[in-house]
């Protein structure tokens, strides 16, 4: 029972995971699906048309969830994962798990689902102030399901906790880093979810309940020029134009379920009309596998066959609902990139 009960908790956490990273819905910029983003040339972009691929469909990826396994997304897109990654040496971590009484070195295998965007905006680089977007107050009105509070390097779980330590920066503390935003999130389940939770832990004889909430830590950046890798970005991107900004996002702290989430937000002149600005934006998570892979737990009791977790994660559940979080990442990460394509062209 306590395996299934950590089966129900890991559907219900998917859906929730990448909410320090939404902003909300918008309806003006339309998404058009393509086989890669970032090689629809500039001049083929649409006006207020956002060119999105997520290669569910790629060979390389499991034909029973559509996702990546990591050590294949590190052997054939190197450069992506080196960027998408918390940090470019990120690898699968080794945690320590005691069972029977013995405690052992365990790799945390991982799958990565992947997006990428591009779209165009009626702004030059110039007048595309990035720190406005990386601020508590913005995070709060574009997305007021999501409460955020600020917190210190000191209280970023990976800095301080052992258990954790697999997700250090090895070159930094995360947070520490200039005009760094580090934020604490909750966010509450919605539609029906909250009721599945309830479910769940009425079932549940003993152990751990589930929370109605999750909670996640990140540190949100503008990245500053210095940093800026030019040539690298450039050749992600696929797009020869010099960057002139970059929005990082970094999950580095999730309670369980997923390992890490990043978003990037480039920022390059166009080079096809003078005048505007392209903006391809990326988003990785990485989500331990072993939950993705089982079933058979769900299967056995009627009513939680629609909590099977790879499901409920790639929106293909009843337990998925609306145009947000609780729809699943595929329709999750379309309409967050839309809503930030809108507030960049305000």
């Amino acid at each position: 029972m306590e395996v299934m009960m950590s089966m129900v908790r890991t559907g219900l956490v998917l859906v929730a995971v990448a909410a320090p990273m939404g902003v909300s819905l918008a309806q003006d910029f339309r998404v058009e699906e393509v086989p890669s983003a970032t090689s629809v040339p500039i001049e083929r972009l649409k006006d207020r048309t956002i060119a999105f691929s997520d290669h569910r469909q790629d060979s390389v990826n499991d034909s029973g969830n559509g996702l990546m396994k990591f050590e294949d997304w590190a052997r054939a897109k190197a450069l992506e994962k080196r960027f998408l990654s918390p940090f470019p040496e990120y690898k699968e971590p080794t945690i320590q798990v005691t069972v029977h009484g013995l405690t052992k070195p365990y790799t945390e295998k991982l799958h990565v689902y992947v997006v990428e965007a591009r779209f165009q905006i009626d702004k030059p680089p110039g007048a595309l102030d990035l720190s406005r977007y990386a601020r508590l107050d913005m995070l709060e009105r574009v997305d007021p399901s999501i409460k955020h509070r600020t917190i210190t390097a000191d209280q970023a779980r990976p800095n301080v906790d052992p258990g954790s330590a697999h997700n250090r920066n090895p070159k930094r503390r995360w947070c520490e880093a200039p005009q760094a935003l580090c934020i604490e999130s909750r966010y509450h389940l919605e539609g029906k979810l909250p009721a599945g939770v309830r479910l769940a832990n009425k079932l549940e004889d003993d152990g751990k309940k589930i929370s109605e909430y999750m909670e996640f830590q990140s540190e949100l950046r503008v990245v500053p020029l210095e940093e800026i890798n030019q040539a690298g970005l450039m050749q992600l991107t696929e797009l020869n134009a010099p960057i002139t900004g970059v929005l990082e996002q970094t999950l580095f702290d999730v309670n369980q379920v997923m390992q890490f989430g990043k978003l990037l937000a480039v920022l390059q002149e166009s080079p096809a009309a003078k005048g505007k600005t392209v903006a391809t934006v990326l988003m990785a998570f990485g989500v331990e596998s072993d939950v993705l892979e089982r079933k058979r737990e769900f299967e056995n009791v009627p009513v939680l066959r629609n909590l099977i977790p790879v499901q409920v994660l790639m929106g293909k559940s009843s337990f998925n609902t609306g145009n947000s979080i609780s729809a699943g990442l595929p329709d999750y990460t379309r309409n967050r990139i839309r809503a930030i394509a809108e507030l960049l062209q305000k």
